[in-house]
């Protein structure tokens, strides 16, 4: 996509009033959230969609006008449509229109038997059966522990273990920061279908560690949900950040003005995945608890969760 070379950028209107419309604070919201489940900084996504921070600011306070072209370029560094950017996902048909009307207002539990219901109708598998749970797949952030307990969970229970950033690794040719510095995050994404579909039609036995980022794109986490039983990995932000810094990783630091912005941007990444990983079949909190103990309290309450029939 072509970059604008100037900035058309309407500065924030003096008025209070006008500053706080509500259209552009509900677009300020939608862009925070978006970028908060895409896993990216401010910086992040003013680098990838060639706008500055100062203006991505104004935007998502919902004090500055932007132009349509700086929203195509938003959307775009968000894998989005300039639809979705703008509120409304369900324009792309009149069937689209009646079905947002018929699943407006339902509850949690309505809208997953309706997914239920319409996964096995377009060649999903619904997601009750033992063989979907004999697969299980750690869910979470970075530093929620899914490597190290994915590993002592399927040394417990016999299973292959399998780190889904080491298949799409593998599938590419490259390590994960070439394929996004090289091919940009859409090519990820796709490496990240095909090693999970690879996984699953490989492994009918297994415990799988799944990047943190994998509820960015809905087709994959559908997939995984439908075909593995999901075991949301929780942890407190402080704990998350204090883990893979004790790994070595900074990329928390990455992009972020220090400790305080990091720590921002984790909770906010957190609290935008969290209604996707609450889908998981089982939620898991390992704050607090030593690694043996952690492991023995999962594996409880896996052989339990697993033992009980799904829901039909």
């Amino acid at each position: 996509m072509d970059r604008l070379l100037i900035s058309p950028w309407q500065a924030p209107v003096p008025d209070a009033a006008a500053a706080r419309e509500p259209f552009l604070m509900a677009l300020g919201e939608r862009v925070r959230t978006l970028r908060a489940r895409k896993g990216l900084t401010r910086k992040g996504l003013s680098q990838g969609a060639g706008v500055s921070e100062r203006h991505l600011a104004n935007l998502e306070l919902g004090v500055g006008n932007a132009s349509i072209l700086v929203l195509r370029q938003v959307a775009h560094a968000l894998s989005c449509s300039l639809a979705e950017l703008l509120g409304d996902p369900t324009t792309a048909s009149p069937e689209w229109l009646l079905m947002r009307d018929l699943l407006a207002g339902r509850s949690e539990a309505e809208l997953q038997r309706a997914r239920g219901a319409l996964m096995p109708l377009f060649g999903g598998t619904a997601r009750v059966g033992s063989e979907r749970a004999r697969r299980i797949a750690l869910v979470g952030l970075r530093g929620a522990g899914k490597s190290t307990l994915g590993q002592m969970l399927a040394d417990e229970f016999g299973l292959v273990f399998i780190e889904l950033n080491r298949e799409i690794e593998r599938l590419a040719g490259c390590s994960l920061a070439e394929i996004h510095n090289l091919y940009g995050p859409s090519a990820y994404r796709r490496y990240e279908r095909r090693a999970l579909e690879e996984t699953i039609a490989s492994q009918p036995d297994a415990v799988i560690a799944t990047p943190g980022g994998i509820v960015s794109d809905p087709a994959t986490f559908g997939l995984l949900l439908a075909q593995c039983f999901t075991v949301w990995l929780q942890a407190s932000p402080e704990e998350h950040m204090q883990r893979v810094i004790d790994q070595g990783d900074l990329r928390p630091m990455a992009g972020s003005g220090g400790n305080e912005e990091a720590m921002d941007d984790l909770r906010r990444i957190l609290l935008g995945r969290a209604a996707f990983y609450g889908k998981a079949d089982l939620k898991f909190a390992t704050t607090g608890l030593p690694l043996d103990e952690t492991c023995a309290r999962l594996g409880a309450a896996l052989r339990s969760a697993r033992a009980t029939p799904a829901p039909q």
